[in-house]
């Protein structure tokens, strides 16, 4: 799991958005970012989260915060997830895992019985200085935004 811990400086991180663009830490400075992590687009856990999120964004802006999404998943894919749920906020494309493994989410996962490699679902709440001020490992896909507010709204 991640070896980030709250008050550590967030790893920078640069990569391709849904729209071909650029997104870095950078681009958030002087705001306080929702980075949320999952494993897949489309898939029931990931569908739940991401779509609570939207259900709670205005919230979420309204409380000075910015959303981002990564996951391994292409820019084409997540194109197609945020067509298919409407999605207010961008998703980044990590194909290298550069970004995943940067934060420490990358690791060895099991499901039904098997061992896997994948992304562990954790989310990092980052202030305006850039500095990880939440992060939550153990994160509630159907109340997530509720579960951050709670924590740090």
């Amino acid at each position: 799991m991640t070896h980030l811990n709250i008050g550590d400086q967030a790893p920078n991180f640069s990569g391709e958005n849904e729209k071909g663009e650029t997104i870095s830490l950078s681009d958030y400075a002087g705001k306080k970012l929702i980075l949320f992590f999952y494993p897949k687009d489309n898939t029931p856990g990931c569908t739940a989260e991401a779509c609570n999120l939207r259900d709670n964004y205005s919230e979420l802006q309204e409380k000075g915060f910015e959303l981002l999404g990564v996951s391994p998943d292409s820019p084409k894919k997540h194109t197609n997830f945020i067509k298919k749920f409407e999605f207010p906020f961008s998703l980044l494309a990590d194909t290298e895992l550069e970004t995943i493994k940067a934060y420490g989410i990358w690791g060895l996962k099991k499901f039904m019985g098997k061992e896997y490699e994948g992304v562990h679902r954790t989310t990092f709440v980052i202030d305006e200085e850039g500095k990880v001020l939440e992060i939550f490992k153990k994160v509630k896909t159907k109340t997530h935004a509720e579960q951050i507010m709670d924590a740090v709204g």
